[in-house]
């Protein structure tokens, strides 16, 4: 039971995979100052990478534990883009921008 998927692909190449998508995550989130959406965008990428995990690990080990997370994981990373992109809207009409910068300035 060396290949997941039956094409080749080993648990290395889904951990590789992981933490390509994983380190371009992180990246995004450093680089990036400017645009609330890709922060966003990044984020989801992070919970795309765990999940990524969850599932070679449950498919390697034969146990449906780790697919039953990413439900869960799925759930709130939907929550979480829908609230974050309401807030979003919300600002844009009251501010008519979503720069990072200008959105600092509402700290009281």
């Amino acid at each position: 039971m060396n290949a997941l998927l039956g094409h080749g692909l080993t648990l290395g190449h889904y951990l590789a995979f992981s933490a390509v998508l994983f380190c371009i995550a992180v990246a995004g989130i450093f680089l990036n100052r400017k645009n609330v959406i890709v922060l966003l965008m990044c984020i989801e990428l992070l919970l795309l990478s765990v999940n990524i995990n969850f599932v070679a690990f449950s498919r390697q080990l034969g146990d449906a534990a780790g697919q039953v997370f990413v439900f869960f994981i799925l759930t709130v990373a939907a929550a979480e883009a829908a609230i974050g992109l309401a807030i979003l809207v919300t600002l844009f009409r009251n501010r008519r921008t979503i720069d990072v910068a200008d959105i600092d300035m509402l700290k009281g």
